[in-house]
């Protein structure tokens, strides 16, 4: 009887030659997700995810070759090393998600910088341990096999199944996997095929193996470590979370763009995207009003209006408040946030239901790219968009959108745009006036206060001055005629400053918003 790793006769795969490749592809899809959990993660808690993953993908790879390196050190007892580092990666790489998920919660407000010690440690830490794996893998297969490889053979062969690995785990990752798993169960579920590698060489090369009960006994303890978590990961994350937003949590779900969290505390309800406040009850409708109503009322008797962002339909709830609407279109990202403020009751109570109007046409769509795609105008446009932290918002703050924007205004109408504070965002602030300005537009900017925020800003656009108006909707609960000349007001420490315009082969913004709120945190 032949020896399981026996050559096969000329021309055919052996099973034990089939297996072994087909662990260059599980190994492959392994590194690849641990590399994708560990970018997505430090998008959802640091922000910024160009920077995030293009730090963490830098990182990475450098650990791989690292790791590849380091490789040529392991010269005696191959299989057992394998077995050993195909551990310590299901391990370490399949905990990661969920340790840097309890680190962000137990760490004081503030600690950005040791979190950020823990998250690079363990990215080199598990790329160097992939790096180890495809070297040991291709001498194995040349020990065991050497009657049938040649090294380029060997290494087309083994080369050709990593990519395939990775490239199914890079189409799998954001379709499936974080969808229906989440970061913290994809990250154990990989793990435990990095595990379940281990056990299969366990049992291929037993009769190479020295220590073959202690390396059997590593490879239980191991499993039954990835099993115990996996079984408590949404307890885990629940624990997290919890700890975090220091409230009881309604809401906790993640969708193909963001996770999202509402909590209620005694002072009312709170909305996180990515972990970043987005509004709070007891506070909201002062920026809500002031976001719309300048605009609004400015315009006199709007008819058609267009909200883009804002799925939570706050924005809508305003703009409803006048008579004259006839119909509101609704252009939001992600389906999921309309979904839920239009299903879920105390936040369709704090929209006032204005998600089921019958005037209002939902979109779920990019912005940018309807604009681009439909024409139409509107007598108001408001613009609701989180703040420029990264690339993919910051295009939605150029000269280029906003002379979208200026393409479907209507003659007379107005935009408005949330943005930032011009306290802590100052130069971020002033750039995105002096953008409009350079989209052709005029600009009247303000400013109005909000608790949760502070002093926050805003900006009016068009193709005329705006002119205070002579009536505001009744029941408002912060603006009204009196007050409005104050919003326009800037004392020295919010003034204007001189400020580059924010194009998109430039994405000037990005780095202002960067750089000046990078202070705050």
């Amino acid at each position: 009887m032949p020896s399981p790793t026996a050559p096969s006769p000329a021309g055919r795969i052996s099973l034990p030659e089939l297996l072994l490749l087909a662990s260059v592809f599980v190994i492959a899809a392994c590194g690849l997700v641990y590399e994708l959990t560990a970018g997505a993660l430090a998008s959802y808690l640091l922000g910024d995810s160009v920077l995030q993953f293009s730090t963490i993908i830098g990182t990475y790879l450098f650990a791989m070759g690292l790791g590849s390196w380091l490789s040529r050190y392991l010269k005696r007892q191959l299989v057992a090393q394998f077995l050993k580092i195909e551990l310590l990666v299901g391990v370490i790489g399949g905990l990661m998600p969920a340790a840097l998920f309890v680190a962000h919660s137990l760490l004081p407000p503030g600690q950005v910088a040791a979190f950020r010690v823990l998250l690079y440690g363990l990215v080199l830490l598990v790329g160097a341990l992939v790096g180890l794996e495809i070297p040991l893998v291709m001498r194995i297969l040349k020990k065991q096999f050497s009657e049938r490889y040649e090294l380029g053979d060997l290494v087309s062969q083994v080369l050709t199944f990593d990519y395939l690995g990775a490239l199914v785990v890079a189409l799998a990752f954001p379709l499936l996997l974080v969808p229906h798993l989440g970061l913290v169960r994809t990250g154990l579920f990989f793990g435990l095929l990095n595990v379940l590698v281990a056990i299969w060489a366990l049992w291929l090369f037993r009769s190479q193996l020295r220590a073959w009960r202690a390396h059997a006994l590593a490879c239980a303890a191991s499993l039954g470590l990835l099993l115990v978590a996996m079984l408590g990961a949404d307890r885990l994350t629940s624990w997290a979370e919890d700890r975090f937003y220091g409230e009881h949590i309604l809401v906790r779900e993640s969708s193909d763009y963001q996770r999202v969290v509402v909590t209620q505390g005694n002072a009312g309800t709170r909305l996180f995207l990515n972990g970043n406040l987005q509004f709070h009850s007891k506070d909201e409708y002062r920026y809500h009003e002031a976001l719309v109503h300048p605009a609004m009322a400015g315009h006199g008797a709007p008819q058609k209006v267009l909200v883009l962002g804002g799925g939570d339909g706050m924005a809508v709830r305003e703009v409803l408040r006048y008579p004259s609407v006839q119909n509101v279109t609704l252009v939001e990202l992600d389906p999921h946030m309309t979904r839920l403020f239009s299903t879920l009751p105390l936040l369709r109570q704090l929209n006032s239901d204005a998600l089921l109007s019958p005037k209002l046409h939902i979109v779920n769509a990019d912005a940018f790219g309807w604009l681009e795609q439909h024409a139409g105008y509107f007598d108001v446009i408001v613009i609701d968009f989180p703040d420029p932290s990264n690339f993919a918002l910051g295009k939605l703050y150029t000269t280029s959108f906003y002379q979208l924007i200026d393409q479907h205004l209507a003659a007379g109408g107005y935009a408005v745009v949330q943005t930032t504070s011009p306290l802590i965002a100052r130069r971020s602030f002033w750039t995105v006036v002096s953008t409009l300005e350079a989209a052709g537009l005029t600009t009247t900017p303000y400013h109005a206060h909000v608790p949760s925020f502070g002093e926050w800003g805003f900006v009016l656009a068009g193709r005329r001055p705006w002119v205070p108006p002579r009536e505001l909707p009744a029941g408002l609960k912060f603006l009204d005629l009196a007050g409005l000349p104050a919003l326009m007001n800037f004392p020295p420490d919010m003034a204007r400053v001189p400020t580059e315009v924010n194009r998109l082969s430039n994405q000037q913004l990005v780095h202002e918003f960067e750089a000046e709120w990078g202070k705050v945190h």
